[in-house]
Parts: C-alpha cells; sequence; structure tokens
C-alpha cells in the first residue's frame, strides 16, 4: 500500500463548504482508501491506497466530495517523500529553527501545478518586506514576518500572479502530517 497526504483547500473555513472530518473519513473509505487518519477540521487527510498513479485517485476524491457534499473542493495529493523534501527545501528554516515564535510565521502555499518559470522569476523580483517568500518547483515558501491574519501574500495573492491553484499550510501542520504519513508506511 502507498501512503498519500491528501489536502483539501477551502473546506471548514469561515462556515463554507462545511466536511465534518468523520463524514470525510467515512467517504474516503467507501472509495477504497484505507488507513484514513485526519487532522484538523481544514481539509487534511493521510490515507492508503494500492494505486501509484495519484491524478485517478485526486479525481476520485474530488467526484466523491461533489457527490455526497454538494460542492466543488480542490484536492492535492503527494507523498511522504514529497513532503520530506518540501520541508528539507525550506530556504527560511534558519530563520525558524528552536524558535517557536518565528516557526509561528511559517507558511507553505502547495500549489496544484508548477507555476510559469518567468512569471514566478518576476513575482521574486519584487520586494514586499517584511515578507519574504521564495517559489521552489511548485511550493510557495512563506515567511509572514506580520503573521498570516495580516500579510497580503495568502493563497490568493499568488493563485492570481501564478494562474495557478494553491492551498496554505503552516509549519506546524506541514511537520504533523510528515509524522502521521511516517506511521503509516
Amino acid at each position: 500500500m502507498n501512503t498519500y497526504i491528501v489536502l483539501l483547500r477551502g473546506i471548514n473555513v469561515g462556515g463554507h463548504k462545511k466536511i465534518k472530518m468523520a463524514d470525510l473519513k467515512q467517504l474516503l473509505l467507501s472509495l477504497e482508501f484505507t488507513s484514513v487518519v485526519t487532522y484538523i477540521q481544514s481539509g487534511n487527510v493521510i490515507v492508503q491506497h494500492s494505486s501509484e498513479d495519484i491524478q485517478p485517485l485526486e479525481m476520485r476524491i474530488r467526484a466523491g466530495i461533489e457527490e455526497q457534499f454538494g460542492f466543488e473542493v480542490p484536492v492535492l495529493m503527494f507523498t511522504y517523500e514529497k513532503l520530506d523534501r518540501i520541508l528539507k527545501n525550506n530556504p527560511f528554516i534558519n530563520k525558524i529553527k528552536d524558535n517557536e515564535l518565528e516557526s509561528k510565521k511559517m507558511y507553505f502555499m502547495l500549489l496544484y501545478e508548477h507555476p510559469d518559470r518567468k512569471v514566478s522569476g518576476e513575482l521574486s523580483l519584487i520586494s514586499f518586506a517584511p515578507e519574504e517568500f521564495s517559489i521552489i518547483e511548485d511550493v510557495v515558501y512563506l515567511f509572514a514576518a506580520n503573521g498570516y491574519g495580516k500579510t497580503k501574500l495568502h493563497s490568493n495573492f499568488f493563485e492570481k500572479r501564478l494562474k495557478c491553484q494553491a492551498t496554505a499550510r503552516n509549519l506546524k501542520t506541514m511537520n504533523k502530517l510528515l509524522e502521521l504519513s511516517s506511521l503509516s508506511k
């Protein structure tokens, strides 16, 4: 069995697109996923499946959510190895090491596809001090110096400029997903 991290974009935010995690777990089990573990209410799930082809699995989850809950939800899946690589490639790791306050300012915009290199390169040239970000492959690493609630560099900002969907997670969530997915391996 292959272990996957599943991220759902925009559920249970501001009372919109509500999905109880127990209901989501049952749906995923009915879609032939096993060892389903949810983490907090914002659409973080660890699953196992025999298939090694992620794209059809994402489509299966998307269709299942739409059928059962009546709305579309973007679904992003990846492996433990990819999540581990994302965390290890964090260019702001020195800012957050052993500093709990600073670690709360670290966010990851996980893009649903690789952005155009020219566009991401041009965007990277613009300064948004004291906020800092770096685009590496299909991840925007964001150090939100004033906190995520105050930054203008949120998922919608990057989606609009990079012309691809994104979902954001903080460092604590990313680390917990890595831990949970390592237990399922």
